[in-house]
């Protein structure tokens, strides 16, 4: 079995090897990446890719046919992946995260790929205060980021076919340690706030609603995704967390005060609705998925972030400006001459 992982050296790849490495010890297992976060490795002893059998640095706006020939599936990590960098780089992330995603979906259909997995995102749902969302609601998205993947998600549902398995995970939003961490996701950022500062500041009213899932969870449904069954149609767009894991974000900072002792939860009463608020049903996936269900609570992440941290002697109450935050690599990229203004490598 031959398994491509575009984008695997981000925040959720090096989980996603581990995971497949475990599940298909025989398998050939290869990463394709532009490399923007290669560096960006926290706490590991090793590269995450030692467990890969080739890692190809490239960008998924042009893939040659050689990553792709023989493939039995394909996993599409790669993408602008919050929105402040959506904000910052509106035409890019539409190129990269629809446009590119749709080319590279097309092709490995054409080479005889038959199973193809999309990182998708709740993010589609947007402002909905109006009961849990499952996969039939009206989706309302509200950023560049959000807009990609409900355009990837309708040009990828004619693709599918009985020979080519498409499968949309629509996940909650991540968190939890990684080998290349990121903290502009809000647990993280609220977990290393409380370590570095002792002072959580929410800049909205806290009321928010937020579906999370832990890295290593989505790795768990990467793989069940790979391989799950044919009676579940061609097509496939489900929404991938739990319900447990429905938390305003008032909520989610307290849980970091329960467990860190001494911090200072401050929220802003004062603050304009944030639009961005959804809880979402996740009834699909525990019935289609029962034995790739998330295996983490808010809890034990929570703690597993402050022993990664720490582990990290980590106390830079600025590391909104350091590299652990994805635009903050991008721009640094930038201002040193190796990335354009399109995102294409300048040596290249």
């Amino acid at each position: 079995m031959k398994i491509v992982i575009f984008g695997n050296m981000g925040y959720v790849g090096p989980g996603v090897v581990e995971r497949l490495r475990g599940t298909y010890p025989t398998a050939t297992l290869i990463g394709y990446d532009a490399g923007f976060f290669a560096s960006c490795l926290t706490n590991v002893d090793y590269l995450p890719e030692r467990k890969l059998d080739h890692q190809f640095f490239g960008d998924i706006r042009n893939v040659p046919d050689s990553v792709l020939e023989g493939a039995d599936a394909v996993i599409n990590l790669a993408a602008i992946s919050n929105d402040p960098m959506g904000t910052k780089f509106e035409e890019v992330t539409l190129d990269v995260n629809h446009k590119s995603g749709i080319k590279l979906a097309k092709r490995a259909k054409e080479l005889g790929v038959k199973s193809f997995v999309f990182a998708s995102s709740c993010s589609m749902y947007g402002a909905a205060s109006d009961g849990a969302k499952t996969e039939d609601s009206t989706l309302n998205p509200l950023t560049a980021y959000a807009r990609s993947k409900v355009f990837t998600e309708q040009d990828l549902k004619p693709l599918a076919d009985k020979n080519f398995a498409i499968t949309c995970l629509r996940f909650a939003t991540a968190c939890g340690m990684s080998s290349r961490l990121r903290l502009d996701l809000v647990l993280n950022d609220f977990v290393a706030c409380a370590l570095a500062s002792k002072h959580i500041t929410i800049l909205s009213d806290g009321t928010p609603w937020r579906p999370l899932i832990n890295v290593k969870d989505m790795a768990i449904a990467i793989d069940w995704a790979l391989t799950r069954p044919a009676s579940l149609g061609a097509f496939l767009a489900v929404n991938t967390g739990s319900e447990a894991w429905n938390y305003q974000v008032k909520d989610l900072a307290e849980a970091v005060a329960s467990v860190i002792p001494g911090v200072k939860v401050s929220i802003n009463k004062d603050a304009p609705p944030d639009k961005r608020s959804y809880r979402v049903n996740f009834d699909l996936y525990k019935k289609i998925a029962p034995n790739h269900q998330p295996a983490y609570d808010l809890i034990t992440t929570i703690k597993e972030l402050k022993k990664g941290l720490e582990s990290m002697n980590f106390t830079d109450a600025d590391f909104r400006d350091s590299k652990l935050m994805r635009l903050k690599v991008l721009t640094s990229l930038q201002s040193s001459s190796q990335l354009s203004d399109d995102l294409k490598w300048k040596n290249n």
